[in-house]
């Protein structure tokens, strides 16, 4: 997409002026200091006289204590191949050598010229004046302009106060609605201000008034400006964009005069759509105490809020913003009369990750082996943005492997790329490798025999990014309600490594760090968010709030007492407990299938889901030989 600056349309004949000034300054020092022709040969005193003895010097000008000449045959210098000829010299006399240097010239018929080393007045007082003037002028000319726009304002003499906005327009943009995949919703949502902008008279008609400003919010990478692009193509109308920190500067007041400034523009190209990405940056919530009342953020988010109240009925225009922490925006800024509508936008679904990967693939040769059905299963979580680099790194892999197609493979290698990092060769040895093996085995083996969980997809002692091996489930849909005893037998498969490590080599180590952390974080929230604890009952405890996208907490004081807090440590403690019991007793009865996968892993390093049934299957019949041979 080809970016349109929207200039300012202004010329400021001063400047241009003052820049024509400073040139006629440059030429007339460079004119009456004197220059020396690029083509003289540099000679000492000595090499001087000697020319004149020779008869080889035709003329000379004097001027002070610098003589320039002329040869009477052209002085030829350097090696055959680079010969210069020298047609004209220049040589410095000392002070001493007055009337011995003329009674040589004279002797040897040279003819001899002076000129007059002192400076007209003229030149001396427009040389020593000249950059007074300049900067007086400058100074003058600057404090007009701050007067006449109000300090800082549009059209100052550094252009701070002129907005920053790219203007996009159907020639620069084709981007439709055909171009997002999914969010069906949040385009139902569009189409109606879509066609408002298209025909103001059919709403007016009935009193419809057009929302003001649209909110979208959603994770990073979920489209948010593609949808408010496609929504200015869709509307064929021009499509202001910025991002929320480009307003702010270290001067007081240029955040408002770029508002005034964009909101001016704008008006005069209504109708159009304004966004604004990342309003969060200027739209928080005023009067936390940083920065005080006049702090610039607030400045400049008082002037929006102003400008969104100024428009006229008859003015066709909307302003979109962009954010993905909704939770903290000034509630001034989302009442109604201001951004009328708040769109979500959600991570992709599996039938919206496939289209967005077809989207993606369009221009990317591909072999029959690829499934987007396949690649939308294996992708649960991940953004548009996510899917669109998914596609760009197996294109790069299968062009550094110098295939002709990116083949089905280099998108489960690029996958696990983006998930777990770049493998990492000759980092541990083999009793690390056998110690790997088994904590794996006692992840993949938990999550083949509890009910309920995500089917297993891939185990891989391969060690990648910060991880010495990985176990992959993948559900076969797109969960939203998680129950209990789904929880619970996924806090037993993070604890699958650690116990398996302690059944066989009857020792831990290190490498369950992670699944620690998230196995206690996982039960702490099932007590404290989700009230799923026996003892404590359904109850919520305030310990933090999740980030609506990001899945984080953000710490906030408690509203419970120590002996509640005590009761929840507890709590946590006995569940996580419960299930490593849990695990141990699985993986117990369970010890031949256990050591036979981790021999598996042992030599191949990586099984996908069919492999390892296949080696249960083998264990089965074995034992099952093995019992008809006991009871024979």
């Amino acid at each position: 997409m080809n970016n349109i600056p929207q200039s300012s349309g202004r010329k400021f004949s001063g400047w241009s002026t003052l820049i024509w000034i400073m040139l006629i300054w440059i030429v007339v020092m460079y004119f009456f200091r004197g220059f020396s022709p690029t083509d003289l040969l540099e000679v000492n005193y000595t090499q001087f006289k000697n020319y004149v003895n020779d008869g080889k010097v035709k003329e000379v000008v004097i001027k002070g204590d610098q003589v320039t000449g002329t040869f009477s045959e052209p002085v030829v210098k350097g090696k055959k191949e680079n010969q210069v000829k020298y047609e004209q010299f220049q040589t410095t006399i000392p002070s001493f050598a007055g009337h011995e240097l003329l009674d040589l010239l004279e002797k040897n018929k040279v003819t001899i010229k002076a000129e007059s080393t002192k400076t007209p007045w003229f030149t001396t007082l427009l040389i020593g004046l000249l950059p007074w003037i300049l900067i007086i002028g400058f100074f003058i000319y600057s404090s007009k302009k701050l007067r006449g726009m109000g300090g800082l304002g549009k059209g100052g003499p550094f252009g701070f106060g002129e907005s920053k906005a790219k203007l996009y327009t159907k020639s620069s943009s084709n981007v439709t609605f055909e171009d997002v995949a999914g969010s069906d919703n949040a385009k139902k949502e569009l189409t109606e201000i879509i066609d408002f902008l298209k025909n103001p008279s059919k709403f007016r008609a009935l009193g419809g008034k057009l929302p003001k400003g649209v909110l979208l919010a959603g994770p990073p990478g979920t489209g948010k400006t593609l949808m408010a692009r496609a929504s200015a193509g869709e509307a064929d109308v021009p499509f202001y964009s910025i991002s929320g920190s480009e307003f702010i500067e270290m001067f007081v007041g240029v955040g408002a005069s770029r508002v005034r400034d964009m909101f001016e523009k704008a008006k005069k190209d209504s109708p159009a759509i304004i966004f604004i990405d990342e309003i969060d940056s200027i739209g928080r919530v005023r009067g936390t105490g940083l920065g005080g009342g006049h702090d610039e953020r607030e400045q400049t988010l008082n002037q929006i809020l102003s400008e969104m109240d100024g428009f006229l009925p008859s003015e066709s225009l909307v302003v979109m913003a962009a954010t993905n922490r909704p939770d903290i925006l000034d509630p001034a800024l989302i009442r109604p009369g201001r951004f009328d509508r708040r769109i979500t936008l959600d991570l992709p679904q599996k039938k919206a990750r496939r289209q967005i990967l077809e989207i993606h693939a369009r221009k990317v040769p591909l072999a029959d082996d690829v499934n987007f059905e396949t690649l939308a299963n294996m992708t649960v979580g991940f953004s548009g943005a996510d899917l669109e680099n998914l596609v760009n790194e197996a294109a790069l892999l299968a062009a550094r492997k110098g295939k002709e197609k990116v083949e089905g493979e280099d998108f489960e290698e690029s996958r696990d790329k983006i998930i777990l990092g770049l493998e990492r060769e000759d980092l541990v040895n083999d009793k690390e490798k056998e110690v790997i093996a088994y904590h794996e085995s006692g992840h993949a083996l938990l999550a083949k025999l509890l009910p309920g969980v995500d089917p297993l997809q891939k185990v891989s002692i391969i060690p990648r990014g910060h991880s010495l091996g990985a176990t992959e489930q993948i559900p076969e849909e797109d969960r939203h309600n998680l129950s209990r005893s789904y929880l619970l037998n996924r806090i037993a498969i993070l604890l699958g490594g650690r116990v398996a490590e302690k059944l066989v080599f009857e020792d831990i180590t290190t490498g369950a760090g992670d699944d620690l952390k998230k196995a206690t974080q996982m039960a702490r929230r099932m007590v404290c968010q989700w009230g799923m604890s026996e003892k404590l009952g359904p109850l919520t405890f305030k310990q933090g709030d999740e980030h609506p996208f990001l899945g984080r907490e953000i710490t906030e004081p408690k509203d419970f007492s120590e002996h509640t807090a005590q009761l929840i440590d507890e709590e946590v403690q006995s569940i996580v407990k419960k299930m490593e019991d849990n695990a141990q007793k699985v993986l117990g009865a369970n010890r031949n299938k256990l050591d036979a996968l981790a021999k598996e892993l042992m030599e191949h390093e990586t099984l996908d889901n069919a492999e390892v049934d296949e080696v249960f299957k083998r264990i089965d019949s074995r034992t099952q030989d093995e019992g008809l041979a006991r009871s024979a």
